[in-house]
């Protein structure tokens, strides 16, 4: 007889040891589309009809779930009218934190004509899960049915569900009622049904005990209507509708590690108050980031859900926000993502970069330690909280397998800078980018290049921004060997020394200003030489662990045009082979050429477009004055967005040619919403009216704005650089496009250069 676990008064023990009864599913086996909401550290994903499957097998129920901290708290979640499965009318996730559902029933035996009854479900996340169903009869006569919600929860780890394994768990554990006075042992093996008194309060919990002793538990309160049964895990409700009576029941979900909320965000008591707290939340972040609207609606829808998933993605790690990478498998801290993205979106909000600058920094690496690999000065690629990360099954506590993290965040700080003049925030931080560089540094020593190799049994082979385990391919389609010296990257620290060198000067540290400047320029003249490949007239994807160049054609080295580490000729001869026919598909850039052997047009990082690669590419086309190019690129991903669920961009799709009458192809299982995904929308609006801001020097240039055929006019209020807000509108006029400062509050001096 196994132990009695309490907590919080309540008494659990292992599940084995009190089975309950089970309650059939009748879940539709056809694949639904998914619908995601997100609450900062929480995320629900369900099918069309509100419901999650039960099945933890393969299939299109296995990742459906509520989510919190890496962890599944609910992985069944299903409404029947009679045993029976509703019938859909329609749904929507369109808000990003409310699911609505309307169905009605199907024909119940000869009691009720189908159609008869109405159906509102409504999720909402906001530190724990609520929902509220409202019943409505339709028909003339008095009408009796039942109606059923079955929960469960498995609280297994999200890398168990993206296919992890494990060669032994945690205890699921059963709540012990009040009512259960005798002892564990002389409970009967198949319990009758619980009947709830009348008055009393129902509260349903599942529970689980971790390896590492943690309890973790999903808590149900019914409000409303409290059920009539419980069946197990499922409540029951015995209903008599009147003609047009309507009638309103509910629970709220509550995550709970050893009695204490796991989310961050205060759990409210109703489903009103959730929503309350959310809407007033967001329209107070609203009020203060940058509204960009134009003339076009098509282009505003864009914007809208654009600026709403920059505000869903925001996830609270410590004190501070940054952007959680994507949903569903990378809803947490990434290095080199949120990085990217809070650079993405400095127009909108520098405040995400303050606090995603912070947050790493706080990270930083402090240590030698090879199953993390992490280093001193060295930034995160992942941090996890789940049970197999407390376990230390995974390194992710954090993980550091990211050659590109470190010198991604010395450019997010010197741009950062370049934006508020936050002179506190630079100070603060110097220590850190001192120990940012020093790691580079360290790194470089041996090749005078910046390359990874992996050290931990757990970790990533291929640590770039292209991290899967078959993409770093030469031209013959075969995989580079050894320590990997990706170009990008090389550009990155490129980047980082020189914008360093910069705020050196400023604080008087000349002698570092003159050492990174002079490594800068050596750099330069030595990847030029490296990694260029005459034959091909362009830049090699990277350098392998024997110094020989990776010779595929990539987007990658799009990321280095608008970095400086090109000399002009060769910058321009990438930019022309990158919109060739085998690299541009018409939406966008290719990762890989589809003459390569290698080509997969549905491979993630061997053929698929990635909408931040070229976003990023854009900015570096239009840093070279290929306007129109640039312009081309941008007018192919916002096509392609306008064809996605809710004009959301995804994390990435296949590559396949565009042609008159076909639509982007869908990446299976592609994260959105994604920060970078979502980012690039606004990086091509900076890049569409070319701002180049310099807040310490108290000026922002403009230069030769552009705006696409599809855009007469756009507008950028409560556009923040330094202290100063200013408003500016830009009108498109045949082939040219002007700029005016129509509202300003501060001194900022706004120089338009066309």
């Amino acid at each position: 007889m196994s132990e009695i676990i309490e907590i919080d008064g309540k008494k659990f023990v292992p599940a084995e040891e009190l089975p309950i009864p089970e309650w059939a599913s009748v879940l539709n086996e056809r694949p639904q589309p998914i619908l995601t909401l997100k609450d900062d550290d929480l995320f629900l994903l369900t099918d069309t009809f509100g419901n999650i499957g039960g099945s933890s097998d393969e299939g299109r129920s296995s990742g459906l779930g509520l989510f919190c901290h890496d962890t599944r708290f609910l992985n069944r979640l299903e409404f029947q009218i009679d045993g029976r499965p509703p019938i859909l009318l329609s749904s929507t996730a369109e808000k990003g934190f409310v699911l609505s559902v309307l169905c009605t029933n199907p024909r119940i035996d000869d009691r009720i004509p189908a159609e008869t009854i109405g159906i509102k479900r409504e999720l909402v996340l906001n530190g724990g899960l609520f929902e509220e169903i409202e019943i409505a009869n339709y028909s003339t006569e008095p009408i009796e049915f039942e109606l059923s919600l079955s929960f469960d929860a498995d609280f297994i780890d999200l890398f168990e569900v993206r296919g992890f394994d494990r060669s032994q768990r945690g205890t699921l554990l059963r709540h012990l009622p009040v009512e259960m006075t005798k002892p564990v042992e002389e409970v009967e093996s198949d319990p009758d049904s619980f009947e709830a008194p009348e008055t009393a309060q129902v509260e349903l919990t599942l529970a689980y005990q971790g390896l590492d002793g943690s309890v973790l538990e999903s808590r149900i309160d019914f409000v409303h209507h409290q059920p009539h049964f419980l069946k197990g895990y499922t409540a029951l409700w015995q209903l008599k509708l009147q003609p047009h009576e309507t009638q309103k029941f509910g629970y709220r979900l509550q995550p709970l590690s050893n009695g204490r909320p796991v989310s961050r965000v205060s759990t409210p008591m109703t489903l009103s108050q959730a929503k309350a707290a959310e809407l007033s939340e967001e329209q107070h972040w609203r009020q203060q980031v940058t509204q960009i609207r134009s003339d076009k609606n098509t282009f505003n829808r864009v914007i809208e859900r654009a600026e709403q998933d920059v505000y869903l993605l925001r996830q609270t790690f410590g004190r501070n926000k940054a952007l959680s990478a994507g949903v569903p498998w990378f809803s947490t801290l990434f290095g080199r993502d949120s990085i990217i993205a809070a650079s993405q979106t400095l127009l909108l909000d520098p405040q995400i970069a303050k606090e995603t600058l912070a947050i790493l920094a706080h990270y930083q690496g402090k240590a030698d330690d090879e199953w993390r690999e992490e280093q001193p000065g060295k930034i995160l690629h992942e941090i996890r909280f789940g049970e197999m990360a407390r376990c230390q099954e995974i390194p992710h506590t954090p993980y550091y397998g990211t050659v590109d993290a470190t010198p991604l965040w010395l450019m997010l700080y010197a741009e950062y800078f370049s934006w508020t003049a936050d002179y506190e925030t630079l100070d603060r931080l110097w220590n850190s980018a001192l120990a940012a560089m020093d790691w580079i540094d360290r790194n470089m020593r041996e090749t005078g290049y910046l390359a990874y190799h992996r050290t931990s049994k757990r970790g990533l082979d291929n640590q770039g921004w292209k991290d899967s385990g078959n993409c770093i391919v030469d031209r013959k389609g075969r995989l580079a060997q050894g320590a990997i010296t990706l170009c990008e990257v090389q550009g990155y620290v490129y980047s980082a020394k020189v914008r360093l060198s910069h705020i050196a000067r400023m604080k008087k540290r000349i002698d570092l200003a003159d050492r990174w400047d002079e490594e800068a320029r050596d750099l330069k003249v030595r990847f030029n030489r490296d990694f260029w490949m005459e034959d091909q007239d362009f830049c090699a994807l990277a350098l392998d662990g024997d110094g020989n160049p990776v010779d595929s054609i990539t987007s990658n080295p799009g990321h280095c045009l608008s970095l400086g580490i090109f000399t002009p000729e060769k910058a321009y001869s990438v930019a022309e082979r990158l919109r060739a026919p085998d690299m541009f598909n018409g939406w966008g850039i290719r990762t890989l050429s589809s003459l390569s052997p290698a080509y997969n047009p549905m491979g993630y990082h061997v053929g698929s477009v990635w909408p931040h690669d070229n976003a990023l590419i854009a900015i570096g086309l239009r840093s070279l004055g290929l306007i129109d190019q640039a312009l081309e690129l941008c007018k192919g991903l916002l096509d392609m967005t306008r064809y996605q669920p809710y004009q959301r961009p995804p994390e990435l799709f296949c590559g396949y040619d565009r042609t008159d009458d076909n639509e982007p192809v869908q990446y299976p299982v592609a994260c959105t919403p994604q920060a970078w995904a979502t980012g690039s929308i606004f990086q091509l609006v900076h890049m569409i009216v070319n701002l180049v801001p310099d807040a310490p020097g108290n000026c922002l240039r403009v230069i030769d704005p552009a705006l696409p055929e599809s855009i007469n006019s756009l507008s950028l209020q409560n556009l923040r650089v330094g202290p100063t807000l200013l408003d500016l509108e830009f009108e498109r006029s045949g082939s040219s496009t002007s700029c005016r400062v129509s509202k300003k509050r501060g001194n900022l001096r706004v120089v338009i250069e066309a």
